[in-house]
């Protein structure tokens, strides 16, 4: 069974601590996957707008699944969206507005929305990751297409805040962690693995062909569902014991060395 499909986390992932990686050996090891008929896909929580300013020479005609599954884009066309109801909507920011030490970002199709009242640190950290991101005086009235929520909070709140959210948005919203101090609400069932599964089915590929990449909570499913799934060197201790397969340390390429075997049909994927 050969592979057919590669899907990489971007976050200490595909990417290494600065946010960078080795352009140069990526574009040669994508050519290869391209004579090969391996599709690549980048599944993140980040934003379209944010992912595709990676890619620019090949963000044409590759996948995205982005905001952890709520958006999903191949090659430039809109594949599938999540979307909240209004009434979700309000349910959500309503509880959150509660939490003092809680700063939220309402991810939208067109943009990612937050508070101007927020202090400038975290703007500043948001716009890293939002390419579009519009600072807003409430979240009430904001027309747009939403499927996700970015929260930011102090590390030593994370553990309760999540079992709290769990409990308070059940069947509304799930919570799951994205990195340190952040947690991101998802829809259910809108993860990435579910929009794995929506361009699986599209190209005929079977779970068994597909490689998967992660470091995150927010990897979970992908990497369960894949046949191939490589935990980061860098992931914490649940998410390794989690995947079938670990690959190296995001800051030393450990994603390309992979690659690098899926295309040479070097163990584990020769059988």
């Amino acid at each position: 069974m050969s592979v057919k499909l590669i899907a990489v986390d971007m976050d200490g992932t595909f990417l290494n601590d600065n946010k960078e990686y080795n352009r140069a050996r990526f574009a040669e090891l994508y050519a290869q996957m391209k004579e090969q008929g391996i599709r690549f896909v980048v599944a993140s929580g980040n934003q379209y707008f944010q992912l595709i300013s990676f890619f620019p020479e090949i963000a044409h005609e590759i996948s995205f699944v982005a905001d952890n599954g709520g958006w999903v884009v191949s090659e430039e066309k809109d594949t599938f969206n999540g979307e909240l109801t209004k009434q979700q909507f309000n349910t959500v920011i309503d509880h959150l507005l509660t939490l003092p030490h809680v700063d939220i970002i309402a991810c939208g199709k067109r943009n990612g929305y937050t508070l101007k009242s927020y202090d400038d640190a975290f703007i500043t950290m948001a716009r890293s990751y939002y390419h579009r991101l519009e600072l807003v005086e409430n979240f009430s009235n904001l027309d747009d297409i939403f499927f996700k929520f970015a929260l930011n909070l102090p590390d030593s709140l994370l553990d309760d805040t999540m079992t709290s959210l769990s409990e308070i948005l059940d069947g509304v919203m799930v919570p799951v962690t994205s990195g340190h101090g952040s947690i991101d609400l998802i829809l259910p069932g809108i993860h990435k693995a579910n929009g794995l599964r929506i361009l699986q089915e599209k190209w005929g590929i079977d779970d068994s062909e597909v490689v998967t990449f992660g470091d995150g909570g927010n990897d979970i499913e992908m990497l369960r569902q894949a046949k191939y799934g490589f935990a980061m060197a860098n992931a914490p201790e649940k998410i390794k014991q989690i995947a079938s397969y670990q690959a190296g340390h995001c800051n030393q390429q450990g994603v390309l060395d992979v690659i690098e075997k899926v295309l040479k049909k070097e163990a584990p994927f020769n059988a």
